[in-house]
């Protein structure tokens, strides 16, 4: 589904089925350096089961025109943008924002400024604050193909990066790697860059209006389950998943897993 944002060309894949604003929404918003392509399993089946779906492609990523957005902030007006564009939450609180990741701190920081169409969140792999460090960052602005293989390696499990998928002959690893190559340079820079300046995070739990789920893997070394814990803390109305052995790539090393979560807060 191709929408215009802001003179801008943008992309949300839909499920398999024609977005139906009349229907509940469910936005899939992904992390640093990916697109709409790692919630494929769990973008069709609520596409499938009486959902209307948007997976987005944000500025400048995946199929999405236009330069990255420079700050959470900036992400979560132009998710804003994008429901009140198609009509989505207009005679309804009825849109569920899930994030991974970058995705995680845009989900929450746009229920907290604009709550009035959302209905629930569900933050996946999340911390608040998510700290990149220098190392990481410098990497990413230098020698973006070093820092491609280091988020690649954080971010699965031991089990993760043997095997670890239920598809049978599905090299994680690989796939991972191939999806990051595929963005634009200077994409990931900008990304952690703007993860490592969102500072109010924590205020935003705080003032969110809405229930919230958050799924964590216990073997993730990007955002430690720890985080996990003290953001739930701060949010009034959360639920709390951990998915055991599951790395940062919760998507992809347990899909159903996710799913489920999903479904049980959601459907």
């Amino acid at each position: 589904m191709q929408i215009e944002l802001n003179g801008q060309a943008a992309y949300a894949y839909t499920g398999g089925k024609p977005f139906d604003a009349a229907l509940p929404c469910v936005v899939f918003i992904h992390g640093a350096q990916n697109d709409h392509s790692v919630w494929g399993l769990q973008s069709r089946w609520f596409a499938h089961h009486g959902f209307g779906v948007l997976a987005v492609d944000l500025p400048g990523h995946g199929r999405s025109a236009g330069k990255p957005l420079p700050s959470i902030e900036d992400l979560a007006d132009w998710i804003e943008l994008l429901l009140e564009k198609v009509g989505a939450g207009d005679t309804a609180k009825n849109v569920t924002l899930i994030g991974h990741s970058m995705g995680s701190l845009t989900a929450l920081e746009c229920a907290a400024r604009h709550p009035a169409r959302i209905a629930r969140i569900a933050l996946v792999g999340t911390a608040v604050p998510m700290p990149v460090s220098d190392a990481l960052l410098g990497a990413a602005r230098d020698k973006e193909p070093k820092a491609i293989g280091m988020i690649n390696t954080w971010s699965h499990s031991p089990r993760g990066t043997v095997g670890g998928n239920t598809v049978p002959g599905m090299w994680l690893l690989g796939v991972s790697r191939r999806l990051m190559e595929r963005q634009q340079p200077g994409v990931l820079h900008n990304d952690l860059a703007a993860c490592n300046a969102y500072t109010h995070g924590m205020d935003a739990a705080a003032a969110l209006a809405c229930p919230a789920l958050i799924i964590s893997g216990s073997k993730d070394m990007m955002t430690h389950p720890k985080a996990a814990t003290k953001l739930a803390a701060a949010i009034k109305d959360a639920r709390s998943v951990s998915l055991d052995g599951a790395g940062h790539a919760l998507m992809a090393e347990q899909p159903d897993a996710v799913l489920d979560a999903l479904r049980s807060f959601i459907a």
